[in-house]
């Protein structure tokens, strides 16, 4: 490849981005996800459209699972642990007994309705029985449901790629599929040490990285990122499966408190968005249109099976033991959406070479752009009448923290949004553990050392010094007087009470030692 040619190479992929990003306004105001208009775009400057031919599938597969365990480790990262607690066992049924229903449903209808080969329905079952961990995610970030209801939808989705993908591998290898108890063990045994690595890497990564002190805030995303990549690589290569790994790995990495946590957070979007765009306007690219004609009408009769029969049967079989509300099961059975998963899982039978593979290919296609474009849109409106919807809650606060690693200290920068609860509150009421102490505040573009009475106001930074050992106190004392007020410990918003700082003037001591200290300058990310 020439320079010229990689100039016009750097040019095309700039316009993609430019659109791509542009569209994402689109899709928020419409409530697509976004990856429709991403596989628009591809699909434009594909064969029947300016005419660019790409056939590559084995590259296709390689750079969409690249992009999966991207988009898995930034929900893994963006999902709060105490969101989903409560909802794991739940999640965790779904994808697993809950899957293995779907499979069996949608691959008797590919089978009997639509036509299609035993080995052919059952890839075709799995394929499309894992929901998209980035639909789901993008449409959440538009649809305020409970949070019993988000947690259930994030794990699901990042839970079930794992079991699906050993299906689909299973399903297109050559000669007969194993025995299913034999098959239902490499599941579990695969399952099994992709959690234990995810979880050790997401320990071991969280604990180092909170005790060590990088030279430069930039170095902690991609630090978070490397990680979770290599839970996946490290899960993959021990025979497990690398994407649950990733997903648990960034889990625990994102509930961890690291430091310059808000920047970390944007980097991990920006890459998930990039992840996204690439992997979509790639797969448009692979789709011939004008080869979808024979494929439209079976790809509707199984879709509709999958989304009126088999994803409601697996839902309300799944969540029997847990006694969930028919509302809530009525939203789960709607809220399973695919996209670019299913997609991506259906190279695999066309890399191994199975037959008929392209049609699978093109059924899969069809079936996602048509009930995504049904489900989408109408899932605000589902969630509306069947009385969900929830509010938009105060948005949290802003803390960002920085390792004084020679203090043995912590400097966290809080900002206070709009609608948060410590507006009104005075520093003394903040009520903070001891060791830990307000020193400095910014309003208007003014910095000033708060005393005792100093209120607080919305649109504040504060600069909060705290020892090592009152460091995770200090910031749930900060979030919990966020949501709840002056009042939280009794109101029971939150953790604990904390106990009063010592002395009312507290910060003025740490002032001082913050004016000698030569730790990581804080960066705050506007």
């Amino acid at each position: 490849m020439t320079v010229h040619h990689l100039n016009e190479l750097l040019l095309i992929c700039s316009l993609v981005l430019l659109v791509a990003v542009a569209a994402v306004r689109i899709s928020s105001r419409s409530g697509l996800p976004s990856l429709l208009i991403y596989l628009g775009i591809g699909v434009a400057i594909g064969q029947d459209g300016i005419g660019v031919s790409f056939n590559d599938v084995g590259l296709t597969q390689v750079i969409g699972y690249a992009a999966l365990v991207v988009i898995l480790a930034e929900g893994g990262l963006g999902t709060k642990w105490h969101e989903i607690k409560p909802a794991l066992p739940a999640a965790a049924v779904l994808s697993t007994f809950g899957v293995a229903v779907s499979v069996g449903l949608t691959a008797a209808a590919a089978h009997y309705l639509a036509g299609v080969e035993w080995r052919q329905a059952l890839i075709i079952g799995a394929v499309v029985s894992s929901t998209d961990a980035a639909a789901v995610f993008s449409v959440l970030r538009n649809v305020p449901l409970p949070a019993r209801l988000t947690g259930v939808l994030e794990a699901e989705s990042g839970f079930n790629d794992a079991p699906v993908v050993i299906l689909v591998v299973a399903f297109s290898a050559a000669g007969p599929v194993e025995h299913w108890y034999l098959l239902l063990g490499k599941i579990a045994l695969e399952l099994a040490i992709g959690a234990a690595i995810g979880i050790a890497i997401g320990f071991l990564g969280s604990y180092t990285l909170r005790r060590v002190a990088l030279p430069a805030s930039g170095l902690y995303p991609i630090a978070v990122m490397a990680i979770a990549t290599a839970a996946y690589a490290g899960g993959a290569l021990a025979h497990g499966s690398g994407f649950l790994a990733v997903y648990l790995a960034a889990l625990i990495l994102g509930n961890a408190k690291l430091p310059h946590w808000p920047a970390t957070r944007g980097f991990a979007e920006g890459l998930g968005w990039i992840a996204q765009i690439g992997m979509f306007v790639l797969l448009g690219l692979l789709v011939t249109p004008h080869e979808l004609g024979d494929d439209i009408l079976p790809a509707l009769v199984v879709g509709l099976v999958l989304t009126m029969v088999a994803r409601p049967v697996s839902v309300f079989l799944s969540t029997a033991p847990f006694r969930t509300p028919w509302q809530e099961k009525a939203l789960l059975s709607w809220a399973g959406l695919r996209g670019a998963v299913p997609i991506v899982l259906a190279t695999i039978p066309m890399v191994a070479g199975v037959e008929d593979s392209r049609t699978i290919f093109n059924i899969v296609f069809v079936l996602v752009i048509v009930y995504t474009l049904v489900q989408g849109p109408t899932l605000p409106w589902l969630a509306r009448h069947l009385r969900l919807g929830e509010n938009e809650p105060p948005e949290d606060l802003g803390i960002e923290s920085a390792p004084l690693e020679r203090l043995r200290g912590h400097l966290l920068s809080v900002s206070i949004p709009e609608g948060s609860r410590m507006h009104g509150v005075e520093v003394s009421e903040l009520r903070l553990p001891a060791g830990a102490a307000v020193t400095l505040v910014v309003r208007e573009g003014k910095s000033f050392v708060p005393g005792p009475s100093t209120v607080l106001r919305l649109g504040d930074e504060l600069l909060v010094v705290a020892t090592d050992p009152v460091r995770d106190a200090t910031e749930k004392r900060l979030r919990a007087v966020g949501e709840g007020g002056k009042l939280a410990g009794w109101l029971g918003t939150g953790g604990e009470r904390a106990e009063p700082s010592a002395g009312p003037s507290a910060g003025t001591s740490v002032t001082k030692a913050i004016g000698i200290s030569k730790g990581p300058r804080m960066i705050k990310r506007k």
